[in-house]
């Protein structure tokens, strides 16, 4: 699973090809014990955050909505997608 950023102990990977368990763009998120699955759009899919690590990927996901949409768009045609930058 590719990594796509990192920041504040937070990670954000996107799988190639993973449109069967949530058909909406998404990427997963890990922090610490707790993963998560979220919309490009900020939407919980699955899993958990505490709330001040959603938050902050929330605002990292509208900033780079544009760039997160193309490596969605890559990863389900099981094409290479570079990385973000992260939250600062």
């Amino acid at each position: 699973m590719p990594e796509l950023s990192r920041f504040y102990n937070i990670i954000i990977k996107m799988i190639y090809n993973d449109n069967t368990q949530h058909s909406k763009p998404h990427f997963h998120v890990y922090y610490n014990e707790f993963e998560a699955a979220i919309g490009i759009d900020g939407e919980l899919l699955a899993g958990n955050l505490p709330i001040k690590q959603l938050r902050m990927v929330q605002a990292w996901a509208a900033i780079h909505e544009d760039e997160l949409y193309s490596a969605w768009n890559n990863a389900v045609k099981m094409q290479p997608f570079g990385k973000i930058a992260p939250l600062q």
